[in-house]
């Protein structure tokens, strides 16, 4: 029984890893600390979608799943045996991927641009 509350604990913290890769940009504007590890993150989830780096969390499941004597993930790993195909259709990928990655754009630029006003000088002074 351990193993299988290992296994679905670490589903829950992939899951919040990836709700940061998307939202994390956007509570940086708020929390600026949080600029540094989402720009780890996103890079991290680029390189897992580009060059198919193996996530340790999936790694970490997949031993979780073996002790608890439960299959393990399919090869294709967490997003496609989650996600895909279960929250959006597979033929959206491209589509996902691509609002995915406008989101992290358009929270970054948003980051930079509240850092540059905040520092403008106010009218009048």
């Amino acid at each position: 029984m351990g193993y299988r509350v290992l296994a679905d604990a670490t589903v829950v913290v992939h899951f919040a890893f990836l709700v940061f890769v998307v939202v994390g940009g956007f509570l940086a504007w708020r929390w600026r600390i949080l600029i540094v590890p989402h720009i780890l993150a996103a890079v991290w989830g680029l390189s897992a979608v580009t060059i198919g780096i193996v996530c340790p969390l999936t790694v970490l499941e997949n031993w979780a799943r073996e002790q608890a004597g439960i299959a393990g993930l399919p090869p294709s790993g967490f997003i496609d045996h989650y996600l895909t195909g279960v929250i959006y259709p597979d033929s959206a990928i491209g589509l996902v991927r691509a609002l995915v990655l406008g989101a992290v754009l358009v929270s970054w630029i948003g980051f930079v641009a509240i850092r540059i006003r905040g520092r403008a000088v106010p009218v009048g002074r």
